[in-house]
């Protein structure tokens, strides 16, 4: 499917979309379980609004903004606040490397979303979709509503925090 298309099949759209929707909702989510039901709320959102879709930005910029949006009002919410205080998640490890490295690996990785998440949303938001997803400046300010330089702008200071939080522990 092209970005060009305007009225997308949403089977193709999903195909082609549902790993960088689902890799976009893990880091704003920090588990499996949520950024999958976040993902799959993104969908579903995009599902019922693909008629009204104008084609005034590319799909892919489209379906990050809901994505985004699905993700802040889940870290918003008072239930998901509280059951994340409540319940630790469980995730499944790949056991092809050694305890130790994997043991690295994880912790590297657990350190890197720890900061990510301690971040404002808007910092985090900036972030993900720069550093992770590896978005342009002028499609992040597509997806976030920012004008360019507030993008640069935020991006600078949450590049700054993060650098604060991980010196000397990655």
């Amino acid at each position: 499917m092209s970005e060009a298309n305007k009225n997308p099949n949403f089977d193709e759209l999903v195909v082609e979309y549902q790993d960088k929707i689902y890799n976009l909702c893990y880091r704003f989510m920090g588990n499996h379980h949520d950024a999958n039901d976040c993902a799959q709320d993104t969908f579903v959102k995009a599902f019922k609004s693909l008629k009204t879709f104008r084609g005034d930005a590319a799909i892919s910029t489209w379906l990050y903004r809901i994505a985004v949006n699905t993700c802040k009002n889940k870290l918003s919410s008072l239930a998901y606040r509280f059951r994340k205080l409540t319940v630790a998640p469980v995730e499944i490890k790949d056991d092809s490397q050694s305890p130790e490295v994997q043991f690295e690996k994880d912790e590297k990785g657990r350190l890197i979303q720890k900061a990510i998440d301690s971040l404002p949303n808007d910092h985090k938001t900036v972030v993900v979709l720069r550093d992770v997803e590896e978005l342009s400046y002028e499609e992040i300010a597509k997806v976030t509503g920012y004008n360019i330089g507030t993008v640069k702008s935020k991006l600078a200071r949450a590049r700054g925090r993060l650098r604060e939080k991980l010196e000397g522990q990655v």
